[in-house]
């Protein structure tokens, strides 16, 4: 073991403590985060990464590292780390963690790698992939889903595996090959490489559709021993497949079945997913029912099913706990009673219990004693008879006998690209989970994302490794300190960005056709006439051409002269976005000088219906420079003529990012922040955020290999095309809260008042669709009402629709005057929302989140998240979320006291009150002794 600092550091990145263990080493960047690096051939990475730019931030930690018996030791303030000295990459069984989340201790294993051995069936989302997604869009498929894409040059899935023997073996996989996004369906191709050596091509001809699976191979040779065997697309590949699961087998021998499915260890001490065991049988991963960790459950478990775990470091032979979490409602049987299980472990057959809990979406835990011997141990859950098992299972866990089970990894929150297609009435969205747990750790994998210089906003890739381990993970340990967490995140990835004052006010927006005699004549005065802030005016797409969705003019029959519209709207005090869409037509005017500058490169096909007409449409590849470059360029006269920044809708267009190492949104925003803040504009883009269009749809809620971190250095997260619905609304309420502390987002802007219409109301105004007179459409006066309350207080309040209206004087009196009240108290709070956002960019602690993240212990602030937050550090929010003139919502106080923002009431922390509210007023509370700065000034 030695302790150095890193050596070759680059100006961005300051020399740091490092504790070295042969190829493994580790920096603690603070007493609750530890870098964790492995590296087969020794060469460690000291250069910033696009998503880790502030490594070298932190103040130097006190910390201690010490080694005995094999095993090296650093100890926090926080946390302790083992690693098993000269045993390889990091893995279940050689590097643990613990450390104190509130009141109970947790022990977890951070790094999970599956070796595939032969004959074995190894999922592809157990896998390592590059550029790829997790997805279950299709049938057929096994375990809990599929990678999908491999649609760009360097897109990548690799196992691991050992063999005994040098010899020739076959590697293949289980793939679907339809109909692509580029329109073909014909036999595509990837490229099969042992170690990063020579590769061979493995062909995959079509499959019936993409419900059906077949399989291809190819012969490798391998010496005894480790190796990594990688799928690639290169450039000469076609990719575009689907890859249900990899296996490495005899020459000769049947593709594996999923009964042959590998597992990954289960480490003594930890709770371990349940879905990452081997289900046979009935048993199937599901996530229909709210609570679990991890990605999933295992729910119908039948007779005749099964679930097996693989137990390793147990410390000796004896008797131990095995504990099962999990749900026991009623029963497809329709049957509500105790279940039972035969649990075998060593040969040993013992019956777990399972009493029954409230319904399905209440969770138990379960124990029985078993024998088990030193080291590693298969257990598996049986369910012999027609009534036994019956449950959904969660996470399976060893530990010693009369000690509590190992806390589960629940995740807090979760993030998505966007909310687009999503109507509440449908129930909540999935997400992804990000940093937050309940018991008190994360392990941010940066392996893949590329090296970045923050100066000069280079991206170059990661060395290869020349096809040997590499690992490179940030080991987060902040307990219940969440604040801890989120600072600690901020620090190393970047805090969500400060945005100007302005930005914190009232937008107006809406996807209609509007002209500058709309907004000079019409709307803007209105605004002023009816006492109304305005800060920030959003024209949607029709104001382009030569085509309304891909244009790249300002359309002069609707604003005759752009840099004297956008002056008079700077004259009013306004700031100006224009909604872009990432195409663009061969009849455009600036196509040719486009098409110029990307070296001809630009891609023919893949656009929206919407951009339809004057001849082939055009998209981009935002990896390729020139085509960055062609991209960006046709921005400029719209610049140049007053626009203030730009809003991207990356929904339709298969416009892609091609480079590796970085998350396609975080790239392309990036580019639009960079470009502004350098021309002396804003610097920053609304965007949506954390994929791509090509990773699981437009509104995929997948996680990426390269994370969702960087995004708030440059983004207002614009959350898409919802549908107008109470239950949306309920929706919306606990999803800002939740994104914000997964990823580190502040800046988060739902449509308010939804996009998609759902009542069909008739609204105020006419307009023209393809030659057709039509009629907007309207809310029902206490959602109108209701929506506008929620965004008063939200971190940025955009007033949105799809020709549906949205202004106050397009509703009732009492609608009308509601909204009016609660835009002015916007407006005049945007001091308080100001400071909170510079306590956002200071602390990493969004302005929007759940109780939790102050009051931590409080198991209350964790089943009322969905439907109540803190806005700042001050104000307590439950938005009505329920239809009435008149309604009453139940809230629970934080410790303290709080006083009813609007009437003056005073409650006492610890409780639960119902508050009653009409049109005029919602429930908002101000922590006692704290100050509300506001301005009384409408603009």
């Amino acid at each position: 073991m030695t302790t150095a600092a890193s050596g070759q550091v680059p100006t961005a990145q300051p020399a740091i403590k490092s504790v070295t263990s042969g190829n493994a080493r580790f920096q603690v960047l603070s007493p609750t985060l530890i870098r964790t690096e492995y590296a087969d051939d020794g060469h460690f990475v000291d250069s910033s990464t696009f998503n880790a730019i502030g490594r070298g931030a932190f103040p130097e930690p006190a910390f201690t590292s010490s080694s005995a018996n094999g095993v090296l030791t650093i100890t926090t303030s926080a946390l302790t780390l083992k690693y098993k000295e000269g045993s390889g990459a990091f893995d279940v069984q050689n590097l643990s963690i613990q450390l104190a989340a509130g009141a109970s201790s947790t022990a977890a294993t951070p790094w999970q790698r599956l070796t595939c051995g032969v004959g074995a069936l190894c999922e592809a989302e157990d896998l390592s992939y590059n550029g790829l997604s997790v997805a279950s869009d299709h049938t057929g498929y096994t375990g809990s889903g599929f990678v999908a894409g491999f649609q760009n040059a360097g897109n990548a899935l690799t196992a691991m595996t050992e063999v005994t023997a040098a010899g020739t073996y076959q590697f293949g996989i289980r793939y679907a090959n339809s109909v692509g996004g580029d329109g073909q369906n014909t036999t595509r191709t990837l490229s099969v490489s042992v170690d990063s050596g020579a590769s061979q091509t493995l062909s995959l001809p079509t499959t019936a559709s993409w419900d059906t699976w077949a399989v291809a191979s190819v012969p490798v040779q391998l010496a005894a021993g480790k190796h990594t065997i990688t799928a690639t697309r290169t450039s000469n590949d076609s990719g575009n497949v689907n890859v249900d699961s990899a296996a490495v087998t005899n020459q000769g021998a049947a593709y594996p079945a999923a009964s042959a499915r590998a597992i990954p260890a289960c480490g003594y001490g930890v709770s371990c997913e349940a879905e990452s065991g081997r289900a046979t049988g009935s048993g199937i991963v599901a996530t229909d029912h709210p609570g679990y960790s991890g990605p999933g459950f295992v729910a119908e478990l039948n007779q005749g099913s099964s679930l097996s775990e693989r137990i390793v470091n147990v410390p000796s032979d004896g008797t131990y706990a095995l504990n099962v979490r999990y749900a026991n409602g009623v029963g497809g049987d329709q049957l509500h009673q105790t279940r039972t299980a035969v649990v075998t472990a060593n040969g040993t057959q013992q019956t777990l219990s399972f009493p029954v809990t409230n319904d399905w979406d209440t969770w138990g835990t379960a124990s029985v004693p078993i024998a088990l011997k030193a080291g590693t141990n298969d257990v598996s859950l049986t369910c012999p008879d027609a009534t036994s098992c019956h449950v959904n299972a969660d996470t399976i866990s060893a530990s010693p006998t009369g000690s509590a089970a190992p806390q589960p990894h629940l995740a807090l929150g979760g993030y998505r690209r966007s909310l687009d297609g999503v109507n509440g009435d449908n129930g909540v969205p999935p997400t992804t989970p990000g940093l937050l747990h309940k018991d008190g750790w994360y392990l941010l994998d940066d392996t893949q994302s590329a090296l970045y210089d923050p100066a000069s906003h280079a991206v170059t890739p990661r060395p290869s490794h020349a096809g040997q381990s590499y690992q490179d993970g940030y080991v987060f340990g902040y307990g219940h300190n969440y604040k801890q967490g989120l600072s600690d995140l901020a620090t190393l990835t970047g805090p969500p960005q400060l945005l100007p004052s302005w930005a914190y006010g009232v937008w107006y927006s809406e996807y209609i056709d509007r002209t500058a005699a709309d907004y000079e004549n019409t709307i803007v005065p209105r605004f002023r006439s009816e006492g109304v802030p305005l800060d920030v005016l959003v024209t949607d797409t029709d104001f382009k051409s030569p085509n309304t969705w891909s244009g790249w003019q300002i359309d002069t029959a609707k604003f005759p002269d752009p840099t004297a519209f956008f002056n008079w709207s700077h004259s009013q005090g306004l700031h100006n976005t224009l909604n872009i869409h990432p195409s663009i037509l061969a009849s455009d005017p600036a196509y040719a000088q486009a098409q110029a500058t990307a070296g001809n490169a630009l891609h023919q096909g893949g656009c929206a219906p919407a951009a339809a007409g004057g001849g082939p449409c055009y998209t981009f590849d935002w990896g390729d420079p020139n085509q960055l470059k062609a991209y960006l360029d046709l921005h400029q006269r719209m610049n140049q003529q007053g626009n203030d920044f730009w809003w991207l809708d990356w929904c339709c267009d298969s416009t892609q990012s091609s480079l590796a190492g970085v998350t396609p949104d975080a790239w392309i925003n990036q580019q639009y922040a960079t470009n502004s803040a350098q021309a002396g504009r804003s610097g920053f883009v609304i965007s949506r955020a954390y994929g791509s269009l090509q990773s699981g749809s437009y509104s995929g809620y997948a996680g990426l290999p390269t994370g969702p971190w960087a995004d708030k250095r440059s983004t207002i997260h614009f959350t898409g095309d919802t549908s107008s619905t109470w239950s949306t609304l309920k929706v919306e309420v606990g999803s800002t809260s939740a994104e914000s502390v997964a990823t580190g987002m502040s800046a988060i802007s739902h449509d308010i008042g939804g996009h998609n219409d759902t009542t069909n109301l008739p609204g105020s105004e006419t307009y023209q669709s393809g030659g057709v007179a039509k009629q907007t459409t309207k809310l029902p006066d206490d959602m109108y009402a209701r929506w506008i309350q929620f965004g008063t207080f939200q971190p940025i309040d955009r007033l949105h629709s799809n020709h549906s209206d949205r202004l106050p004087w397009q509703y009732g009196a009492a609608a009308k005057a509601s909204a009016v009240k609660f835009l002015n108290l916007r407006e005049n709070l945007v001091p308080y929302t100001y400071s909170a956002a510079q306590q956002a960019n200071a602390t990493g602690v969004p302005i929007v989140r759940p109780t939790y993240v102050d009051y931590p212990e409080e198991a209350a602030a964790y089943t009322t998240a969905a439907s109540e937050y803190l806005y700042g550090p001050n104000m307590l929010v439950a938005p009505v979320t329920t239809p009435g003139t008149t309604t009453t919502t139940s809230v629970w106080f934080p410790p303290g006291q709080w006083t009813d923002y609007f009437t003056g009431q005073v409650y006492a922390g610890g409780t639960t009150a119902n508050i009653t509210n009409g049109l005029d007023t919602m429930p908002v509370f101000v922590k006692a002794g704290s100050i509300v700065p506001s301005v009384n000034a409408v603009r």
